[in-house]
C-alpha cells in the first residue's frame, strides 16, 4: 500500500536586487556586478534553473503542483520574455493542479511596474510588492529604492494589469518610529485594499549592514503597543491574523505559506533554494542548492544539490515550528499523516506542558486537536522551546 504524500509546492529563487538593504539576510546579490553589457544573465540562468529542476523531478514522479512563488532578490527585475520562457517551460514539465496560485515578489518600483501586465499574461495570479513603509525617513534608512507615490502606484498599477490577488509587505518596529508612524503605515496599507497583508516586525539579523552598525529600534513596550494596535486596526477592517506575520480577507490566506507551515512538500530550484521532499518509502529530506550566482551557473546539477535527511528524533521539533506558527486548529493525527511516524510521547507530554503554561488550549486538546491561545501566541518561541529533543 502506498503512503499518502502531503501536498507539493514550488519555489523559484531569484537572486539579485538594484541594491542590497540593510537589514536583508536572504540571498540577494547587487544585479550590477552580475551584469554584462547592461543585462543579467538570463539565458544561462533559466537554462540553469531548468536543469535545476531536472535533477529534483525523480523524487516527485508526476506528483502535481499546488502552488508555486517566485521569490529573491528582486524576481520582478527579470524581462518578460525570461517569464514567458519559464511559465511555458513550467506547464511543460511539471503536473499542475487547476487554477495553482503562482505569486512573484516584486519591487513597486517604476520599472518593474511596466511589466506586471506581461507577468500576469505569462501565468503568474498573485503579486507580493515590497513596500516595507511610505515614510521617505524610514525608505531611506531600510535602503529602499522606491518612493511613498510608486508604492501607492504599483498596486493601482497591479489592478489594471489584471491581478485580483495582492499581498503587500509591510514592517514595524523601524528606527526611531512611533506608535503613530507605524499605525499611520499600515492605514495606508488597509486603504489600498490587498488581499493579504504581511505585516512582520524587523529583526536585526547577522550578516547585514544593520547587525554591524545597529540603528536605534523601539523600545519594547513601544513595540508591545504597536503589535496589539496594528492587530486591533487588521481585525477591524476584515484582515485575519492566521500567522506569526500573515493576515488576510476572508478565504484569500496564501496557500503556498500554508503548505509550508503544514509541514507539506516543496521543491526549492535556483541559486541558494531550500526544499523538502517526502519519498514514496516514507524518508524525508531536505535540500539546498549552492548559494552563490556564478557558482550556481557553473555547475552541472548534480553537483548543485545538498540533500540532508531528516532524522526521526528532529520530526517532532520540525513538525511543530511549523504548525505552530499557524493560529489554527490541528489534528494530532496531522502528524502521523505528514511524517509517516507514530505519535511519539515526548511530543505528546511537550503538548501536556504547553497547556498547564497555559499556551495550548484545554478545549481542542479534549478532542486531540492543538490550537494555541492567546498568550501562546505572545510567547510562541516559549512553547516551541517544549518541543526540543
Amino acid at each position: 500500500m502506498s503512503l499518502l504524500l502531503p501536498p507539493l509546492s514550488l519555489y523559484i529563487h531569484l537572486p539579485w536586487c538594484v541594491k542590497k538593504c540593510p537589514y536583508c539576510d536572504f540571498n540577494s546579490h547587487q544585479a550590477d556586478r552580475f551584469e554584462h553589457q547592461g543585462k543579467l544573465p538570463e539565458e544561462a540562468y533559466l537554462a540553469q534553473l531548468l536543469a535545476d529542476l531536472e535533477a529534483d523531478l525523480p523524487y516527485v514522479a508526476g506528483r502535481p503542483i499546488q502552488t508555486a512563488f517566485i521569490g529573491g532578490g528582486t524576481p520582478s527585475l527579470m524581462s518578460e520574455d525570461f517569464y514567458y520562457r519559464l511559465m511555458d517551460a513550467l506547464r511543460e514539465k511539471l503536473a499542475w493542479v487547476d487554477n495553482a496560485e503562482i505569486t512573484m515578489e516584486a519591487n513597486p518600483g517604476t520599472f518593474e511596474q511596466n511589466k506586471f501586465a506581461h507577468f500576469r499574461q505569462a501565468g503568474i495570479n498573485r503579486l507580493s510588492i515590497g513596500i516595507q513603509s511610505f515614510q521617505p525617513n524610514l525608505l531611506k534608512t531600510l535602503g529602499r529604492i522606491h518612493n511613498r507615490e510608486e508604492a501607492i502606484h504599483a498596486v493601482d498599477k497591479s489592478r489594471l494589469a489584471g491581478f485580483d490577488n495582492i499581498n503587500l509587505d509591510l514592517m514595524h518596529g523601524l528606527p526611531e518610529q512611533s506608535l503613530e508612524m507605524a499605525l499611520e503605515d499600515l492605514s495606508l496599507a488597509i486603504e489600498l485594499n490587498p488581499e493579504h497583508l504581511s505585516w512582520y516586525q524587523l529583526t536585526i539579523e547577522p550578516n547585514t549592514e544593520f547587525f554591524r552598525r545597529p540603528p536605534s529600534l523601539p523600545e519594547d513596550n513601544t513595540l508591545w503597543g504597536i503589535q496589539d494596535a496594528g492587530q486591533n486596526l487588521l481585525a477591524k477592517h476584515g484582515y485575519t491574523q492566521y500567522e506569526v506575520s500573515a493576515n488576510s480577507k476572508a478565504n484569500r490566506r496564501a496557500a503556498h505559506n500554508l503548505n509550508y507551515w503544514r509541514f507539506g512538500d516543496y521543491l526549492g530550484i535556483g541559486a541558494g533554494a531550500h526544499g523538502k521532499i517526502t519519498l514514496k518509502d516514507g524518508q524525508i529530506f531536505r535540500t539546498r542548492k549552492t548559494r552563490h550566482p556564478n557558482h550556481y551557473l557553473n555547475n552541472l546539477p548534480e553537483a548543485l544539490i545538498i540533500k540532508e535527511a531528516i532524522e526521526q528524533e528532529d520530526l517532532p521539533l520540525e513538525f511543530m515550528m511549523n504548525r505552530l506558527r499557524l493560529f489554527e486548529t490541528f489534528d494530532l493525527q496531522d502528524y502521523e499523516a505528514y511524517t509517516h511516524q507514530k505519535l511519539p510521547t515526548h511530543l505528546i507530554k511537550a503538548c501536556e506542558n504547553g497547556l498547564q503554561q497555559g499556551l495550548l488550549d484545554p478545549h481542542e486538546w479534549q478532542h486531540k486537536r492543538v490550537k494555541t491561545t492567546k498568550k501562546g501566541k505572545l510567547f510562541l518561541n516559549d512553547l516551541l522551546e517544549l518541543f526540543l529533543p
